[in-house]
């Protein structure tokens, strides 16, 4: 079975009892669902690389208002639709800079969203809405 390396990020605000996660929708395509920030590993690529690469594609935010927090998890995702595993690497970031509660990012990249528009919003973490694909799976593993 082929294996697809990805990363994702959970970018996070607030102090324990009010902390928000940002997520995203594709703008008018509100089926694909809520989302985080996140992507394929390229051939020889770092992981670290890769996170920042994404990030920095998908949201527009620069690393100077994202702190390191570090790697909750990694696991294996298998879609019941595909005959495909995807190796998840799920990075924890607190956002540090101006309070913003929602924008709108074009996408940049040379993968198949770029020219994409994603509109982003912060939601609590608890009660957080279901993720598109399971990218909800580590939550509970944020530290607070």
């Amino acid at each position: 079975m082929e294996t697809s390396r990805k990363v994702f990020a959970y970018i996070t605000r607030g102090e324990e009892d009010n902390r928000e996660l940002l997520v995203f929708e594709y703008k008018g395509e509100p089926e694909v669902g809520l989302q985080v920030p996140g992507g394929t590993i390229g051939d020889g690529e770092l992981l670290i690389d890769a996170l920042y690469r994404e990030v920095k594609e998908e949201t527009g935010l620069p690393r100077n208002v994202l702190e390191f927090v570090g790697k909750i998890h990694k696991y294996n995702y298998y879609p019941a639709h595909k005959e495909k595993a995807y190796e998840r690497n799920i990075f924890h970031f607190e956002y540090t800079g101006e309070k913003i509660d929602e924008f709108e990012h074009t996408i940049k990249s040379k993968g198949r969203d770029n020219g994409l528009v994603v509109q982003y919003r912060w939601e609590p973490i608890e009660g957080l809405p279901k993720l598109a694909a399971d990218q909800d799976e580590a939550i509970e593993l944020l530290e607070y």
